[in-house]
């Protein structure tokens, strides 16, 4: 028997959300109320070592297998020490996701939206100087970038997922008399992957929530050089009031925790941000698995990029100049968009790199945590050895000349200067790989060789994910979108390529960038759901037979017969109409004209 209590029962009605608004950017100015509220709170946790635990089902687990987590900064300081994930916790993991599967599904768009609108608001107050401070410690983030990230844009995801998932819901088929259609937004078959990078803590946020938001359940391996904003963000969640087992957090080894999920029959989906080699592994994995899977998976990835920056002649120099010293030196260069690549002008050249020079001698560097520095640290070692790899070739290269940096230390932290190499040679090696530092590339072009430069800027690189132009002259503007319309996935006009804000500029790119999904939009969500058509028709047919069926020849023999019979009597019959509608009076009525006419045509019949 049911039960009397109202289990699983909501409010009926077309709910709409509150409108979505992007999160205003604090300031951090000197006495304001967040910058002491920030300070105190990286105080505190530098005091602290957290102990982070996987998250299966929604209960800790300890594994016993530890490693740990350092300040990039401070490369001698813990901050954290967080349990691996072997073969058996993986397994649990998945485990928990398809036992939580059905209940999550079933709840409605409505339900599963508030978790995560509690969530931003949440973020916005009281958790908010806790996730920034975790980026800031964990990341060597500046206040103003962790702020940007950690706060703001996780806060602009749920809300505008929010947003769009609704829109989306809205998106339903026409339905014509008698019938009724529906599209049922269905979560997928299985589980969601979710694979998060270091270098933003709002990216982690998205890749798991988005598609729980759309009824799927995941399993979430973030970053190990990200765990303490991304366990921070897990609690987040769970506060908000997220289930058990609908987003199950795992850390470890990436490598063995892909090899039990991948081949998982359940794997419905990756959602991925991080380098393109990882990613096209994977493909290369799932593909190897495909005919195990209940589904095909969705494979949803944003990875790397070597993002231009071309300046035309008519181009403002000192624009140029400071969206450069921005572009590719905020985050140490470390944004999936930084500005790595730059081709200029050679009669413009001289102004932009001595404004540049002149930026550049003021910024400073160190501890984030000093408000007073505009880089911190590269994210962990073998990063540092990456990036002053490529700096140590310029610096011997003939073909190259390190006009500016080019320094690093790794005493304390891994610390490497912004540093500005001029190629002589336009596919110079740090002019066509991607290095993801705070290294940028200028190669000064020929003012007659417009057209050709922008072919060059096409075709120098395999990746396709941020660019900009600068130029007063619209026919350039109208040239370079024109000629790298394919070359980027987030394209601007007289600005810097970093800083796609959600709701405005939906972020991914394409080419050897990623899938192009667009994180931040509707496109996004959609590769979330498995659509279902629904048709419920009001008054099926009981009879198998169509009219055109009909036969021709009985048609014949019944127009006649009734020309015979009712020929002389069609008035009178018509008359006896008037109780019937619609097709079968229409069609009587015919007969009958028809009949009136035959007889009427017909010769008199001479008496014998």
């Amino acid at each position: 028997m049911p039960s009397d209590a109202p289990v699983g029962r909501t409010v009926e009605g077309d709910h709409r959300p509150p409108a979505p608004v992007n999160e205003p950017v604090l300031d951090y100015a000197p006495g304001s109320r967040e910058r002491a509220e920030l300070k105190a709170r990286l105080e505190d946790m530098k005091s602290e070592v957290v102990e982070i635990p996987l998250v299966i089902d929604g209960e800790d687990i300890h594994t016993g297998n530890v490693s740990e987590v350092y300040m990039p900064h401070d490369h001698g300081h813990v901050l954290a020490r967080y349990h691996m994930a072997g073969p058996e916790e993986t397994k649990r993991a998945v485990e928990s996701c398809m036992d939580a599967r059905s209940e999550w599904a079933s709840w409605s768009w409505q339900d599963r939206a508030a978790v995560f609108l509690r969530a931003a608001d949440l973020l916005a107050g009281p958790w908010r100087q806790t996730l920034n401070a975790a980026t800031m410690l964990g990341q060597s983030k500046t206040c103003h970038q962790a702020e940007i990230d950690a706060a703001c844009e996780s806060i602009d995801f749920w809300r505008f997922n929010v947003h769009y998932g609704r829109e989306l819901q809205a998106q339903q088929p026409i339905s014509s008399p008698g019938v009724w259609n529906m599209t049922d937004y269905r979560p997928l078959e299985g589980f969601v992957y979710a694979i998060s990078p270091f270098n933003f803590t709002a990216i982690g946020a998205n890749l798991c929530s988005a598609p729980a938001l759309m009824g799927n359940v995941v399993v979430w391996k973030p970053a190990h050089t990200s765990l303490l904003a991304s366990f921070y963000n897990m609690r987040l969640l769970q506060a908000a009031g997220l289930p058990p087992g609908v987003i199950n957090f795992v850390a470890g080894k990436a490598r063995k925790i892909s090899e039990v999920l991948l081949a998982s029959p359940h794997l419905a989906g990756i959602h991925f941000t991080g380098s393109t080699e990882v990613f096209q592994l994977l493909w290369k994995q799932v593909a190897e698995n495909l005919e195990n899977y209940r589904t095909y998976p969705r494979l949803v990835g944003e990875t790397g990029g070597k993002n231009s920056v071309l300046a035309h002649e008519s181009a403002n120099p000192r624009q140029v100049a400071t969206a450069l010293v921005r572009g590719a030196f905020e985050y140490q260069g470390q944004k999936c968009s930084a500005a790595s690549r730059a081709y200029v002008p050679e009669g413009m050249w001289p102004a932009v790199r001595d404004t540049m020079e002149a930026q550049l001698d003021e910024i400073e560097m160190g501890d984030p945590c000093d408000f007073g520095n505009y880089v911190a640290a590269i994210i962990d070692e073998p990063a540092y050895r990456t990036i002053t790899d490529y700096i140590d070739q310029a610096k011997a290269s003939p073909d190259a000349d390190v006009i500016f940096g080019g320094g690093y230390s790794d005493e304390t932290g891994w610390f490497v200067e912004p540093t500005v190499i001029v190629a002589k040679d336009p596919k110079f090696t740090t002019m066509c790989e991607e290095i993801f530092g705070p290294v940028l590339t200028v190669y000064a072009y020929p003012a007659d060789q417009w057209e050709e430069t922008v072919k060059l800027v096409d075709t120098t690189s395999p990746y396709a994910l941020t660019g900009a132009v600068f130029a007063t002259d619209r026919s350039a503007v109208r040239d370079a979108l024109a000629g790298l319309r394919d070359a980027a996935g987030n394209f601007y006009i007289n600005d810097k390529p970093t800083g796609a804000v959600v709701g405005q500029q939906p972020f991914g790119g394409a080419r050897a960038s990623g899938t192009n999904d667009k994180a931040g939009s509707y496109l996004n969500l959609l590769r979330w759901v498995s659509p279902r058509t629904v048709k419920e028709t009001f008054h099926p047919p009981s009879n198998y037979r169509y009219p055109f069926l009909g036969s021709d020849r009985k048609l014949n023999e019944l127009k006649d017969e009734l020309r015979d019979r009712f020929g002389d009597r069609a008035g009178d019959i018509r008359d006896q109409l008037g109780g019937l509608g619609g097709s079968l009076k229409d069609q009587l009525s015919r007969l009958l004209d028809r009949a009136e006419q035959e007889k009427a045509e017909q010769p008199a019949t001479e008496e014998a």
